[in-house]
């Protein structure tokens, strides 16, 4: 099998691996992003985003064809878009996870490239313009330890004898040592490892053979640990690579409550990044594949509720769980806190300090700071002037004062 033919093998199930996709918000009828948007308000901008970022790839190649090798759009930690390999150096797994196509003993076709082969194969697609950066997995085979050292090899090539200076994101294996970890950070801009799950209990119905604090949580602490400790010229560029993880959603039982409370615990202890959350979908041959998929809204409304928690400034006990410790599928979490606590105390925007600010639904950070800086100029009267500053007004006008005076609400500015 040729290099291409294996990148299109390993590509069919790498979308159940979402870390920095970039995706327009699904749907149109219910409310969308953590600062209150909806998901129809932001549909037109994911759009001309992935317009703009289809000059960097090859014009001959369809975005089909650059999906079958597994080429997608993501979104990079300082927010720029790239075309993304992702890929995995093996499809081989001596693991046994119930949700996962590549698990041991599933029936299907494996393939396993080489670190030069698959640092070669990837810059061909980097210099035809196909792809800008690398995401590289693996499944486990004789150990994540020797892994480890391949998926740190395919950096090393790529990096000291290929010249490539780009964006690399390394997966760390369960059971890699610490040494290994500290080797990929000096290679990649991010690092990750999978939790699969919130917690040991939920881990053991995904994956029975992992560990959930030795195997997949320590190694983030790792990774806090250098960081902390080393200087970051030791990192590439100068810099420490940035961490995310994933959980699998709705394959283990597990409540919207279980995943934001590891999540809110990693934001606190390891300094994570993000967390990355993928919808169950039955794979054929897994013993979870008569398990009915979770609908994607769920983890729509896990992705606003961690942004909520990161960004925000709201705690865990402020999000509207029920009493099941799942979030309600049919509002979004910031606008439901603000129908609890601001319809009857709205915020005044001339007083009001950044906090204060980002609690209100269609206000997200840069338009709290766009807020704070324009009324040091002059007093805010009028949704225009909101508008201008690029606050969501139909969003933000129930829950506000503008100089001590709930708005007028204008149809022209709807």
């Amino acid at each position: 099998m040729d290099t291409v033919d294996k990148l299109r093998t390993v590509s069919e199930h790498m979308g159940l691996e979402p870390a920095e996709d970039y995706r327009p918000p699904i749907g149109n009828t219910h409310s969308g992003t953590p600062c209150g948007h909806s998901a129809h308000e932001l549909r037109r901008p994911a759009d001309e985003s992935a317009r703009y970022a289809a000059p960097a790839v090859a014009p001959a190649l369809s975005d089909d064809k650059k999906r079958a090798l597994g080429v997608s759009y993501a979104a990079m930690p300082g927010g720029k878009r790239i075309a993304l390999l992702k890929t995995l150096l093996t499809s081989a797994c001596e693991r046994n996870c119930f949700y996962c196509p590549f698990r041991a003993g599933r029936d299907f076709r494996r393939v396993t490239f080489k670190p030069d082969e698959m640092a070669q194969a990837f810059l061909s697609l980097q210099r035809a313009k196909v792809a800008e950066g690398l995401f590289l997995s693996s499944g486990i085979i004789n150990g994540g330890a020797r892994i480890q050292d391949r998926l740190i090899a395919v950096a090393e090539v790529l990096r000291f004898k290929l010249g490539f200076k780009g964006y690399i994101h390394l997966k760390i294996m369960p059971g890699a040592e610490r040494a290994q970890v500290e080797r990929a950070m000096q290679l990649a801009d991010r690092v990750s490892i999978n939790l699969e799950a919130p917690n040991t209990q939920r881990l053991a119905a995904l994956a029975p053979l992992k560990e959930f604090t030795e195997e997949l949580v320590q190694p983030l602490r790792w990774v806090e640990e250098i960081r902390r400790t080393q200087p970051a010229r030791l990192g590439w560029n100068g810099r420490w690579p940035s961490t995310t993880t994933q959980f699998v959603v709705g394959g283990a039982g597990e409540t919207d409550l279980e995943l934001l409370s590891t999540t809110e615990a990693l934001h606190k202890q390891v300094r994570l990044a993000r967390a990355y959350f993928s919808a169950f979908h039955p794979v054929p041959d897994t013993p979870l594949e008569s398990r009915p998929a979770e609908t994607p809204w769920r983890e729509f409304r896990l992705y606003q509720s961690s942004f909520l928690l990161r960004d925000y400034g709201f705690g865990l006990e402020e999000l509207p769980f029920t009493q099941a410790g799942n979030l309600p599928l049919d509002v979004d979490p910031k606008v439901a806190w603000a129908q609890a606590h601001l319809s009857e105390a709205p915020v005044e925007i001339n007083r009001a300090d950044r906090q204060t600010l980002l609690r209100v639904p269609g206000i997200g950070p840069q338009g709290a700071e766009a807020v704070l800086a324009a009324r040091r100029r002059h007093t805010l009267r009028d949704l225009r002037d909101l508008k201008a500053l690029g606050v969501i007004v139909r969003r933000a006008a129930p829950y506000i004062l503008l100089n001590g005076r709930p708005p007028a609400r204008q149809l022209s500015l709807w």
